[in-house]
């Protein structure tokens, strides 16, 4: 049995059980090949909840921290998140962006389902902001299909994204596949992967049910 099947069978039924997922639309996730799940990001919890309601696993990037930690704790979060399919990048150093963009690519060249969040980071107020390019990058690099989710009731249980979640409902909806194939050769092209990234985050706003804010969420964190 893999750690992702070890994972899902011993701590599966306890994290259904605390945040009782409901889930839909699961059927718009292919059963095989490479896909793209790009959706927002309410708080901590969102990496923990959506490895669980899946089927498949996800590889999605994470903050090295979260494998760097000392103590029982530290190795026990770093034996989670690599388990269900994280992967731990510097995204603050100097090449963070071109490595994520470049494991991404790895991923989905392999077959496999990778997560992202195209905001780039949690929402500070709950509403839904600009994504990042990166997302349009990956799937007209690689010609994978886009599944956009919504994460609706995270940020309920784990405000701030900081402390111990509480108990409660969550619900995660995904929205049928996206291909951008009319694009190809185009993924140097600003205005396009802009305009792939828009329709991309049109799908989480009308999934979430979120205000959208035209700005980058790291900047309304600085002001």
């Amino acid at each position: 049995m893999s750690r992702f099947a070890l994972i899902k069978a011993v701590l599966g039924p306890i994290m259904r059980l605390m945040f009782r997922p409901q889930v839909e639309g699961m059927e718009h996730i292919p059963g095989d090949g490479p896909v793209i799940l790009a959706g927002n990001h309410l708080t901590f919890i969102d990496s923990i909840v959506l490895p669980v309601v899946t089927k498949r696993q996800v590889c999605f990037i994470g903050k090295d921290e979260y494998v760097t930690g000392k103590g029982f704790k530290g190795r026990l979060m770093a034996w989670f998140f690599t388990g269900v399919g994280m992967i731990p990048v510097d995204r603050d150093g100097a090449n963070g962006g071109v490595a994520a963009l470049m494991t991404g690519r790895r991923i989905l060249e392999e077959g496999k389902v990778f997560g992202i969040y195209p905001e780039g980071t949690r929402s500070p107020d709950g509403r839904l902001y600009r994504g990042r390019t990166g997302i349009a990058r990956l799937t007209l690099m690689t010609g994978a299909p886009v599944v956009p989710f919504a994460m609706i009731g995270t940020d309920k249980l784990q405000p701030g994204g900081r402390g111990i979640p509480r108990p409660g409902r969550v619900t995660v909806r995904f929205g049928a596949p996206m291909e951008f194939s009319r694009y190809d050769g185009m993924d140097r092209d600003r205005y396009v992967l802009r305009a792939v990234t828009d329709s991309v985050m049109t799908e989480v706003m009308r999934l979430s049910g979120q205000e959208y804010v035209d700005m980058y969420a790291t900047k309304a964190k600085a002001a």
